[in-house]
């Protein structure tokens, strides 16, 4: 399948290096709005709604991982972007892992956030793909949401736990389908040792979606790659962390910008 053009936002001055910013199954770009402010005062920093997500188009048909690649290299080419920083959670972070091995000379330095090369449990994301198109996302909104944060958070910030509901139950019911699909089929960890770029691999200390031995195996695979756990954080670790999270992510980058 070909590339689709995705829907994106651009912040930050116009010659600066550019951040690609890919957000997690069942939200959109939104969710990086907590990182975009300090990350623009740098970088060129683009934002984008993964195919079957917000205002991206739902094309039909099986996807794969190597077709959310292709939309975010053509979305690097539309921006003029020959090399890019890219900064990924879950989905995103499989797709920012995918696109560093595949292409790397369009790679600076990289950052992938409570994700995984290989989850191991397709029937369960061929299941979800299922209830979404049978019973639709609102159905699964609460129990997916209820997954993403710790508990003292959640009762600290319902309005935070509420809007990622509310953004989950708004997806294309196909949408979302066919990206737990594109999950289901992904086996990355063959490519993690073709990797050449710095990486830094953040995990959420108490995240039940993707626990912490992905990451420790992620960091463990790709050479030039470090590990940053943070506690009290569970699957959408830049919420609900967000100043440390962009700290971290500033820390990885600088040095890069620093340098030349």
């Amino acid at each position: 399948m070909s590339a689709v053009a995705v829907s994106w936002t651009v912040d930050g001055p116009a010659g600066a290096p550019v951040v690609l910013l890919s957000n997690s199954l069942g939200t959109t770009r939104a969710m990086w709005q907590p990182q975009v402010p300090a990350l623009a005062e740098r970088y060129r920093v683009v934002t984008y709604d993964t195919r079957g997500h917000g205002a991206s188009p739902v094309p039909p048909g099986r996807y794969t991982i190597d077709d959310l690649v292709d939309d975010a290299a053509a979305l690097l080419d539309e921006v003029g972007a020959e090399r890019a920083h890219l900064v990924g959670l879950s989905l995103g972070g499989m797709t920012s892992l995918r696109l560093a091995a595949r292409h790397p000379e369009r790679v600076d330095r990289m950052v992938v956030l409570c994700t995984s090369a290989f989850y191991g449990t397709r029937e369960s994301w061929l299941d979800r793909a299922h209830r979404a198109r049978t019973e639709g996302t609102a159905a699964l909104a609460a129990t997916v949401v209820g997954r993403w944060f710790t508990s003292g958070f959640a009762a600290a910030h319902p309005d935070v736990v509420g809007r990622c509901e509310a953004t989950l139950a708004a997806l294309d019911d196909e949408g979302y389908a066919a990206c737990c699909e594109v999950i289901a089929d992904m086996d990355l960890r063959a490519d993690l040792a073709c990797i050449p770029v710095p990486t830094l691999v953040v995990s959420g200390a108490q995240d039940l979606a993707a626990p912490p031995e992905h990451q420790r195996a992620i960091a463990a695979a790709i050479p030039k790659a470090e590990l940053v756990t943070l506690d009290r954080a569970a699957h959408i670790a830049n919420l609900e962390r967000p100043l440390d999270v962009t700290g971290i992510v500033l820390g990885h980058l600088d040095p890069a910008e620093d340098q030349r």
